[in-house]
């Protein structure tokens, strides 16, 4: 059975924290009781079985090993209670108190919630290529590692045969030739898997034009193998990486996540590195592709892509000048004595990389951007050991579910457990849950970035990260403007909102270190990207190259992180109103200009990082309100009301689909269905927008609905993907569903029964029936509905 173990090392490995956050599977075939086997089994077939209809897991695993761990029972029936919900304050706290003890018990000792990260469908199969090219496969997975691998790959795949570029997309080029590529060199046989999978793949290729459609990322990773021809790749010159600071194309400029993988991509393809052709590639040259390989137009393949992978076509610009690099740029580049500037640039970018590994650890930014580097650092040294520390890594992206085990984009530690500490203070109960408090408490103040990146770090195009917060541990170094401020806040509430707030103080440096990290990131507009300030133009995104992604060539400006930068200035500058005053009040002031400025015309704000309206509305209503403003005074509050208020389904709930990332306009989950987290962003928007004050009948009805969802052990069900990046990639964030439904109803609870409580009416018990008209009635421990 495999373990989850937490904050642990091992050989290869440094860190500056302890491993704090450290998430790693290990498999032990003596692991766990035969009664707890059964479970995981059962919960594998059950997933198997239902894969098209739930398309996401509930982490039974881990929640199930962590659980266990804190003395806690979970129920993996998880059936719901069935019966009709009372809204009055006894029941508001017993849903409370059962979902605070189960969300308490999957909290691992470290302080934080460990969690699958699911997004794209091919960073799995990247990862397993790298292993492969570098002869690392058979060293690094084991034969369990293969099994569930595999179990991953066959349960992702679509009934069409393909795979999406998410699990709850449509198939894809992209995902399909590299999963495929993937399994075979795992050693599937071409017609293996369960339901002749492998042949119904091949077929969906083949049906869709071949392995030459596939879009460039994917193009560059099948060079790499060697079932692609570099011939058939668009120019990607290193020699980009040599242009002086101020060109708006000179790399260094780009939005960070893209940089960290054009860059290294550049390197591939100014070697045109391909590995070791064995009889498998071969053998793959003839599987992917509908024409012999020998006789592709390999010109003509470069401008191909399949229409379910464009989501963002090239434009005309952009075809020309690939076309001029490709007919007489690279030929003029690669000959001597010009090939000099090509030589010098993989130097550079070598020792770029090099830096950037040194710096996170080996961690790099992301998935995607890991494979790409490790790969670099063996075609540099294969026995350097550099790339024994980049091995070592590769069991931190590994995540083991139901699902079976897969390459996680990243992971969320910090990011979770900032929200949690804010949900729970939202209950009137947070006093009952100090233990979880303090290890979040614990966690966070370990998790912040104690240094800035080493040497001249500007020369390198990073920028100060001393006292930010990274998404997800310390030891990768990557500052985000959100992560900090909602941790900061974070930390400013538990000293603040708690009778023994004394335990939760922290030492005033780390308060201002991220304050002065904040300040830093703001944009002359007044906003905030996520990890850097906007180094270039927003024009430069015609020149993306991804198609099947939007708006990755530059750090664009966010509602939701200029928000969360408000809301926690505002916080501070309570708690130490002299210090930098007037750069904060500025500072401020610009970002709420910013948010306002993004409105919609229909009172909505887009969200980038969440899906979509309802997230991006409820940051931009919390972020207004922390600098005083309201309903009757704020033209854009009373807007978004209007707006929230609009899409409220006859249930009570918000279903927003992901859909709405993708095309911009508002999307409704198919069915009018709800989502139990878009549901509770829409009842913390209008809370704090006043709405109990007008007419709380909306959120009665939103709180039934999420309390009427609660399961048996106090969890609330998995479901839609809810998380978002690049328009065109949905992410699941495994904690929301438990982080939300109790921010929601602990506000809930505060606002209506508390109003109720201290008003002098004197009230009495509520029916389901009576609705709203009985609210002047209702009782002193119940809401009407």
């Amino acid at each position: 059975m495999w373990k989850l173990k937490i904050a642990e090392g091992g050989p290869w490995l440094k860190s500056g924290n302890s491993h704090v956050g450290r998430e790693t599977w290990e498999f032990d075939p003596n692991f766990g009781t035969s009664e707890e086997r059964e479970a995981v089994e059962a919960a594998r077939i059950e997933f198997q079985k239902n894969r098209f209809r739930t398309r996401h897991t509930s982490d039974v695993l881990a929640r199930m090993q962590l659980a266990k761990a804190n003395n806690f029972s979970i129920d993996l029936q998880k059936e719901k209670d069935g019966n009709p919900i009372n809204i009055d304050t006894a029941t508001v706290s017993d849903i409370l108190k059962k979902a605070l003890s189960y969300f308490s018990a999957i909290q691992a000792y470290d302080g934080h919630w460990p969690g699958d990260f699911p997004g794209p469908l091919f960073t799995t199969a990247t990862m397993i290529i790298v292993l492969y090219v570098t002869e690392s496969l058979t060293i690094t997975l084991s034969s369990e590692h293969h099994k569930e691998i595999c179990r991953y790959l066959y349960n992702r795949q679509n009934i069409d045969g393909g795979w999406g570029l998410h699990a709850e997309g449509e198939s894809s080029m992209l995902s399909t030739a590299l999963n495929y590529t993937a399994l075979r060199l795992l050693g599937e046989n071409v017609d293996d898997g369960p339901d002749i999978s492998m042949h119904k793949a091949r077929k969906w290729i083949h049906d869709h034009g071949g392995a030459t459609m596939i879009p460039i990322l994917g193009k560059v990773w099948l060079s790499v193998l060697g079932v692609f021809d570099w011939s058939g790749v668009n120019p990607i010159p290193p020699e980009l990486f040599l242009l002086p600071s101020f060109v708006p194309i000179q790399p260094g400029r780009l939005w960070s996540h893209f940089r960290m993988a054009f860059i290294p991509m550049s390197y591939l393809y100014g070697k045109k590195f391909v590995g070791p052709i064995t009889r498998l590639v071969i053998s793959l040259r003839e599987e992917l592709h509908i024409h012999p390989y020998k006789k592709i137009d390999w010109k003509e393949a470069r401008k191909l892509c399949a229409k379910e992978d464009a989501y963002n076509p090239h434009m005309w610009l952009q075809e020309c000048l690939s076309d001029c690099l490709y007919s007489f740029g690279e030929p003029f580049l690669t000959r001597w004595p010009i090939s000099y500037m090509r030589k010098r640039a993989l130097y550079q970018i070598a020792e770029f990389l090099k830096y950037e590994d040194e710096n996170s650890q080996y961690i790099c930014i992301g998935a995607a951007q890991k494979a790409l580097s490790m790969l670099c650092c063996w075609i540099e040294n294969p026995n350097s050991d550099a790339f024994k520390r980049h091995l070592a890594r590769v069991a931190d992206f590994l995540w083991v579910g139901e699902d079976g085990m897969k390459v996680r984009v990243c992971a969320g530690q910090l990011w979770d457990v900032a929200f949690a500490v804010q949900a729970i203070l939202a209950c009137s109960i947070a006093e009952e849950f100090g233990s979880t408090l303090k290890k979040a408490h614990g966690f966070i103040k370990t998790s912040q970035i104690m240094d800035n990146p080493s040497g001249d770090f500007s020369r390198k195009y990073r920028h100060i990260s001393k006292g930010g917060w990274a998404f997800q541990v310390a030891d990768q170094g990557w500052q985000v403007s959100d992560c900090t401020a909602e941790a900061l806040k974070a930390l400013l509430l538990l000293s603040k909102c708690l009778s023994d707030g004394a335990d939760y103080q922290t030492e005033t440096y780390c308060y201002f270190d991220a304050v002065n990290v904040l300040l830093s990131l703001q944009n002359p507009n007044g906003g905030y990207g996520a990890w850097e300030l906007a180094r270039t133009y927003p024009w430069m995104e015609i020149f993306n190259m991804t198609e099947i992604y939007a708006d990755i060539i530059v750090e664009h400006q966010y509602v939701e992180c200029t928000s969360s930068v408000i809301q926690a200035l505002a916080l501070f500058r309570e708690k130490y109103p002299g210090h930098r005053k007037d750069e904060i009040d500025q500072c401020i002031r610009k970002a709420t200009e910013f948010i306002e400025k993004l409105q919609n015309d229909d009172g909505s704000w887009f969200g980038s990082w969440g899906i979509c309206f309802t997230y991006g509305t409820w940051f931009a209503i919390e972020g207004l309100s922390a600098v005083g403003q309201c309903y009757d005074d704020s033209t854009c509050i009373r807007k978004a009301c209007k707006f929230l208020l609009s899409k409220q389904l006859t249930n009570g709930g918000w279903g927003e689909s992901h859909l709405s990332s993708r095309t911009k306009a508002y999307t409704n989950l198919d069915g009018e269905k709800s989502h139990i987290v878009n549901t509770a962003w829409a009842m913390l928007a209008l809370m704090k927008a006043g709405q109990v004050e007008r007419d709380p009948a909306p959120l009665h009805k939103a709180a039934r609905l999420i309390m009427s969802m609660q399961l048996s052990d106090g969890d609330f069900p998995q479901e839609e993907m809810i998380g978002s990046f690049l328009k065109n990639g949905p992410l699941c964030y495994m904690a929301y569903r438990n982080i939300f439904p109790i921010w929601a109803l602990g506000e809930y609870q505060k606002l209506v029964f508390q109003n109720y409580q201290t008003s002098s009416i004197k009230q009495t018990n509520i029916a389901p029936s009576a609705g709203n008209a009985a609210l002047k009635n209702s009782a002193s421990t119940t809401a009407p509905t």
